[in-house]
C-alpha cells in the first residue's frame, strides 16, 4: 500500500495552486470581477470542455482573492489526490479496504510494516497553525468572496466548505461537505440533509438541548474535499481518510472559539455555533443536477 508520490503532497491549497500555475493550469484573472453572477458566468464559459483552474485576483468588495474549477479536470484531481493518474489512487484504496484480518502469528508479523504505515496517516495534534496567522475581530464574513452563481438563487452561498462537528454524546468527528446560504456578515444558514452525519450529530445537541460547536475549513490540504464527501463508514473519521490520501497525518489544531480540531495549513476557517431548534428557510439553489 504505497504512501503516494510524496513530490504530490500539499499541505494547502496555496501550494497546490502554485504547483498548478508552475504546469499551466492555472491563469490568474486580474481585471476587477463581481462576486454576484458576474465570477460564475466567466467560469461557465471558461470550464466548458474543461479549461484550466481560475484564481480571480480583484474581487470587488472582498479582501481575498478567489480560486474556482480547481478540480475541474481529472489530472488535477489526480495530483490533488498525490497522484499522477487516478488509477493509482483507486488501486491504493482498494488495498487498504481489503486488508483482512491476521490469522496467524506470522501474519500479524507482516502486517506490522503497513500498520505502522496506517499509524503515520492518523490526525497530528501541534499547538499551534499558520490557519491562525490572521484573525478577523470582530468576526465577519464580509471580506470573503462568496458566490452568487445562478439568477434566482436565494443569496451568496459557500459550497466547498468542510464542516467540522462532534457528536455531543461520543465526542466522534464528522467532516462533511454541506452548503451554507450567507444571511449577513454573521449569519450563515447549515444545509444538513437529514440522512447526513452532520444532521445526526445535529439532532443529537438538540435532544440534549445543547449549542453545538462547528467548523468549516476552506482550503487546506486539496485532498480535504474528497475525503468530505467519499462514501465512509460512519465510524471512519475523514481526516484519517484524508491522511490516507495524502500519505502522511493532517497536522490540526484546536480551534479559537470552539471546541474542535482543524487542519492546522487550512487557507480559512469559519468558527461559529448552530442553536438547537433554529431554523429559517434556505434557498433558492441552482443545484448541480440543474433544477433550483
Amino acid at each position: 500500500m504505497s504512501p503516494g508520490n510524496t513530490s504530490l503532497r500539499f499541505k494547502n491549497l496555496r501550494t497546490f495552486l502554485e504547483f498548478l500555475e508552475k504546469r499551466g493550469e492555472l491563469v490568474r484573472v486580474g481585471e476587477p470581477v463581481d462576486a454576484f453572477l458576474e465570477i460564475s458566468e466567466i467560469t461557465d464559459r471558461t470550464t466548458k470542455g474543461g479549461g484550466p483552474a481560475l484564481l480571480f485576483e480583484n474581487v470587488r468588495g472582498a479582501k481575498m482573492p478567489l480560486a474556482i474549477n480547481v478540480y475541474g479536470s481529472e489530472q488535477r484531481m489526480a495530483w490533488a489526490l498525490g497522484a499522477e493518474h487516478i488509477d493509482e489512487v483507486v488501486e491504493r484504496i482498494e488495498k487498504l479496504t481489503h486488508m483482512a484480518p491476521p490469522n496467524s502469528f506470522q501474519e500479524k508479523l507482516r502486517m506490522l510494516p503497513r500498520l505502522k504505515e496506517i499509524a503515520g496517516m492518523l490526525p497530528k495534534r501541534v499547538k499551534q497553525g499558520a490557519c491562525q496567522d490572521a484573525v478577523i475581530e470582530p468576526p465577519s464574513l464580509g471580506h470573503l468572496p462568496i458566490l452568487t452563481c445562478w439568477p434566482q438563487d436565494g443569496g451568496p452561498f459557500i459550497t466547498l466548505g468542510a464542516v467540522i462537528t462532534r457528536h455531543p454524546d461520543n465526542g466522534t468527528r464528522n467532516v462533511g461537505l454541506y452548503r451554507m446560504q450567507k444571511y449577513d456578515d454573521v449569519t450563515t444558514g447549515m444545509h444538513w440533509q437529514v440522512h447526513k452525519v452532520g444532521a445526526q450529530h445535529y439532532r443529537a445537541a438538540r435532544e440534549l438541548g445543547e449549542t453545538m460547536d462547528v467548523a468549516v475549513v476552506i482550503g487546506g490540504p486539496p485532498c480535504l474535499p474528497y475525503a468530505a464527501t467519499a462514501p465512509l463508514p460512519e465510524d471512519l473519521d475523514e481526516m484519517v481518510f484524508a491522511g490516507f490520501l495524502q500519505g502522511s497525518g493532517i497536522e490540526m489544531v484546536r480551534g479559537r472559539t470552539v471546541d474542535l480540531e482543524v487542519p492546522a495549513e487550512a487557507d480559512i476557517v469559519i468558527e461559529g455555533y448552530v442553536k438547537p431548534g433554529d431554523m429559517r428557510p434556505e434557498g433558492p439553489f441552482g443545484d448541480h443536477t440543474g433544477y433550483y
